[in-house]
């Protein structure tokens, strides 16, 4: 399988795919496809596993597309504007990333949910007590909210981070949280009562522009264009600017 990521801040993984090659992605993350794909939607394992991609975020179904005949190309686009991150998922190397992430993987790629087990970083940390893990031998597609910037954490060495701005990192390394030091910080910083703390060894990568944040900056819009009740037939008009 070869893969090109194309479209900037709206992303777009587009897959060659030898005959017989398979891969199996979110449902309605296709975007377009050769002819001679075929799909086919499955439960993706037992019941068990269908439950957790449920409490991860994910639909319970997925899809399989087969190149059947020869070559095929399929392409998979992100839902909110970002990145396309593609990582490769080894015995040795699985991955964890937030919940909804996942996008498509290759066959040899199984993801399944993954508990918090401290429930300080899973109740403040931002991430939630529930993400999902990769695990398998294959490359797995993620999608970052915003741009996407990646660090290497050395054994000990740490990173504080906003919460939700954490978006994948190795099962290597840890995740707690700590609290904002100082009242006055706490009070008037405006960056929150809690901060993640991930632990190395191991790669993570962080996203500017989680999506929980940007509906909340987008909130007080919303509440100043919607009318009053936000019944759209009770004839109110939507006032965008003024004219003299």
């Amino acid at each position: 399988m070869k893969y090109e990521i194309q479209g900037g801040n709206l992303p777009v993984v587009i897959c060659t795919l030898e005959a017989g090659e398979a891969m199996t992605n979110q449902g309605g993350s296709m975007a377009w496809m050769s002819p001679n794909m075929s799909m086919q939607t499955e439960g993706g394992g037992s019941f068990g596993k269908a439950l957790g991609r449920m409490f991860s975020g994910e639909k319970i179904f997925r899809n399989i597309y087969t190149a059947q005949g020869g070559e095929g190309m399929i392409a998979f686009a992100s839902s909110f504007p970002g990145n396309i991150v593609a990582l490769e998922v080894t015995d040795s190397h699985p991955i964890i990333f937030q919940k909804s992430a996942f996008l498509a993987s290759t066959m040899g790629v199984t993801t399944e949910v993954f508990f918090n087990k401290k429930f300080g970083a899973g109740l403040f940390g931002g991430e939630g007590f529930i993400m999902q893990k990769a695990i398998g031998n294959g490359i797995v597609f993620l999608e970052i909210d915003g741009s996407a910037v990646s660090y290497a954490l050395e054994a000990g060495q740490q990173m504080l981070i906003d919460t939700g701005s954490l978006a994948i990192m190795d099962a290597s390394c840890s995740l707690d949280i700590q609290t904002v030091k100082g009242a006055k910080n706490v009070l008037f910083g405006g960056e929150g009562l809690f901060l993640t703390v991930v632990t190395g060894p191991g790669n993570i990568t962080l996203q500017t522009m989680p999506l929980s944040e940007f509906a909340k900056r987008l909130a007080p819009y919303m509440q100043q264009y919607m009318p009053s009740g936000g019944d759209s037939s009770s004839g109110a008009t939507i006032t965008f600017g003024s004219k003299k």
